[in-house]
């Protein structure tokens, strides 16, 4: 008869809303969670900041501040902190140790993720960060091992439940921005300061992870375009409506020639695409690869529990490697890409304007797309109070050269304001 396994010690660092959640599941599952790991399961203990701060739901006697400590004893170490720091340090101490590590830190595996592979591989333990990407939704894996064998060339996707909230409620229910974003946060799904959701900062940490793992480089944080939703106005969403779309913040990492790009930005997408139909804080990313052809994940985005999941599904696997002996996917590095500027990307336009109100004008304003080798698919005037209004849509242009023609209408007599330029995507 086989002598019973050592029990693997796990440390979390961080008793927040997701890491509060991990720690009342590795409690009331434990049974059940150590038959999958194949060894029991033991909460070495939780690193808090502050001791004095009430806890409740959380066993006083795990509590320390001692994260060294804390590290020093435990076979898995979750890092459930968010921000940089002192989550790097900690991380590189644990990985030192010998311990293995996951993580939900989005931006932390977006700015030093390089660092961290090196150290893992290095020192021979397991690096999992699962819930660092939409949540509940199973796509780190799928992206990173599934796929390991076909080439991906493009994601494209809703990763940030904050502001598909906020676009749905404009949308769905013609609130204002602000009106919308107060929402946001008297619900919870905005903090009291949004920045980073809303200017799409959160969106890009995930895109540089994805883009990493689908083509195989590093992509830094630096190599992603970020514009927000701030912009969006109810006259946009409104102008959306009545050509059939919706407004959506997508996410998208393609190949582009020898090269790929990765874009977080505001896009127009038909209502009969599967991403229009994403509504409140849920998540939706379309992994299109040349084998599989086009997969889609779906699911909640964000929360303590459904984030919670994904953590302790990281959790099992590590901890299985550490019971019986395995190791997960290491960095795969090999691609030598270039990463395109925005200016190099490839997509439709709608370009939304008020033009004056006389002959000659819609001749003026298409010889300045021509000029710049952009075509006009589409024209819908709209009438206006000062000024008519014009809504063109162009076929698909590089970036660079709709920048062009932006700047070109811009200084044109014919027209009195380019009012939204968005692009066209899901097609």
């Amino acid at each position: 008869m086989s002598s019973p396994k050592p029990s693997v010690k796990i440390a979390v660092l961080g008793p927040g809303t997701v890491g509060s959640q991990v720690v009342r599941l590795l409690t009331e599952e434990r049974d059940e969670l150590s038959a999958r790991v194949g060894a029991p399961i033991e909460i070495t203990g939780i690193y808090v900041r502050d001791l004095a701060k009430d806890r409740p739901g959380l066993p006083r006697e795990l509590l320390t501040d001692d994260a060294s400590g804390l590290i020093a004893r435990s076979d898995v170490v979750v890092e459930l902190m968010g921000g940089l720091e002192p989550a790097r340090t900690l991380i590189l101490e644990a990985i030192a140790g010998g311990a293995s590590v996951v993580t939900a830190n989005k931006a932390l595996v977006a700015a030093h993720g390089p660092e961290l592979y090196e150290a893992a591989d290095a020192a021979n333990v397991d690096l999992y960060f699962e819930a660092a990407v939409a949540g509940a939704i199973p796509l780190v894996r799928p992206v990173r091992e599934s796929l390991a064998g076909d080439h991906i060339t493009r994601i494209l996707g809703i990763v940030n439940g904050t502001t598909n909230y906020i676009l749905d409620e404009m949308t769905r229910r013609g609130l204002d921005y602000e009106v919308a974003l107060k929402q946001a946060q008297e619900l919870g799904y905005a903090e009291a300061d949004p920045t980073a959701d809303v200017e799409g900062h959160d969106a890009a940490a995930k895109a540089a992870i994805l883009a990493s793992l689908a083509f195989h480089q590093r992509v830094a944080l630096e190599d992603v375009y970020c514009e927000g939703i701030s912009a969006i106005t109810s006259e946009d969403v409104i102008a959306a409506r009545e050509t059939g779309q919706v407004i959506k913040l997508l996410a998208i990492a393609e190949r582009a020639g020898d090269g790929v790009t990765v874009r977080v930005h505001p896009a127009l997408v038909s209502v009969d695409h599967p991403l229009a139909g994403v509504h409140g804080a849920f998540n939706a990313v379309f992994v299109e690869a040349e084998s599989a052809g086009g997969l889609m994940f779906y699911g909640q985005g964000a929360g303590g529990t459904p984030t919670a999941s994904a953590v302790l599904g990281d959790i099992v696997s590590v901890a299985r490697h550490r019971a019986i002996g395995g190791k997960g996917p290491l960095e795969s590095n090999y691609a030598v890409r270039d990463v395109l500027p925005i200016t190099a990307a490839r997509t439709r336009y709608c370009v939304r304007m008020a033009v004056e109100d006389r002959p000659g004008v819609l001749s003026a304003v298409a010889e300045v797309f021509a000029s710049h080798g952009v075509g006009i698919e589409l024209v819908r005037q709209v009438p206006g109070q000062t000024h008519a209004g014009l809504i063109l849509s162009t076929y698909a242009a590089p970036e660079r050269d709709l920048r062009a023609t932006v700047e070109g209408l811009r200084a044109s007599d014919a027209v009195a304001e380019v009012k939204s330029v968005l692009r066209i995507e899901g097609e």
